[in-house]
């Protein structure tokens, strides 16, 4: 067994957190053990030791790609980082995107799974719909699920009149989600991948995209591009085939206009709301316009000294907040 000696610095090191001094005293009491007789006690020693350093080994690898502060110098002109703790839960959305969502992140999850046999998890994604659909929340929540820092790109500091200076920067980005794993989110990006057969004199719009273009193909990197537009429509076809999923929101049915409202009531009294009322004055409306008008309802019930949420209140703040406008056919 351990000598009195061998506790004592298990003891230090533990305390002092210093891992491989723990785990050279520990093997040495199984050495110590073995050579005792206790074949199995060694055995099982040894295990728990290489289990604790792979184990380690992991969290170290994971804690060495998330930064603690902002990118420095020019990159930090052209990238914004956050650490977000959202959750699958705090979405609302379709059981069809719910089901494509949590899928994606179980690819994540297993991404050595999968490495094993060749295949390599789903990570570009572009998300499509209106604005305030939950396109910026799922980057969120792919992030706050995965531990992983979200890394927005401002395009406004990206995209310059100078083909070669958009180049470079879009080149510094894409360098540095090859060196930090992270969610790199390119909202808006119909700036970046508009359609090349649109009129343009001096060909701007080709030679971004083409070069935003080749960037994608080019990353092998192990980060999450999530690229966002409220112009689907506005997107050159090559931009779709350079995403592993597609996904596309869409203004929320009724069952979802009643989630939003209870989820961003939660802390209120609701229970004598009248949805059937409630539900047909919010169609037409975002998920964030719908929760924007829930919080405005709950601030006129905080100043009146009330704790329960009045229809005719709701009703009103929903009525103050603008629609979605839809052209013929359904297009947004």
């Amino acid at each position: 067994m351990a000598t009195n000696d061998q506790v004592k610095a298990l003891v230090k090191s533990h305390a002092d957190g210093d891992d491989p001094q723990f785990y050279a005293v520990a093997m040495q009491v199984a050495a110590k053990a073995a050579r005792a007789g206790q074949s199995k006690f060694a055995q099982e020693l040894r295990d728990l030791v290489n289990d604790l350093r792979e184990r380690s080994g992991q969290k170290a690898r994971i804690a060495s790609v998330v930064p603690f502060a902002q990118p420095k110098g020019e990159l930090g002109a052209l990238l914004n980082v956050s650490y977000p703790e959202a959750r699958l839960s705090d979405l609302v959305l379709t059981d069809k995107l719910e089901d494509r969502l949590r899928h994606v992140l179980l690819e994540q999850r297993q991404r050595d799974a999968l490495a094993k046999h060749g295949l390599t998890p789903a990570r570009r994604l572009l998300l499509t719909g209106p604005p305030g659909t939950g396109k910026t929340s799922t980057a969120r929540v792919i992030a706050g699920e995965l531990g992983l820092p979200l890394f927005s790109i401002r395009l406004d500091t990206v995209l310059t009149k100078f083909m070669g200076e958009t180049a470079a920067k879009l080149r510094l980005v894409f360098d540095a989600l090859a060196e930090t794993r992270g969610v790199y989110l390119f909202d808006e990006v119909d700036a970046l991948g508009g359609n090349r057969a649109a009129q343009n004199d001096v060909g701007e719009i080709r030679r971004v995209l083409n070069s935003f273009l080749q960037f994608l193909e080019e990353d092998a990197s192990d980060s999450v591009i999530i690229a966002a537009t409220n112009h689907p429509q506005l997107l050159d076809n090559a931009l779709f085939r350079r995403f592993d999923t597609v996904m596309d929101f869409t203004l929320p049915d009724d069952e979802s206009v009643e989630s939003v409202i209870k989820n961003r009531l939660s802390s209120f009294q609701i229970s004598n709301l009248s949805w059937s009322r409630i539900v047909p004055a919010a169609r037409g409306l975002s998920h964030a316009e719908i929760a924007t008008a829930a919080e405005n309802a709950a601030k006129r019930t905080i100043l009146s000294g009330r704790s329960r949420i009045l229809t005719d209140d709701l009703i009103a703040a929903l009525g103050e907040r603008p629609r979605v406008l839809r052209q013929p056919g359904g297009a947004v």
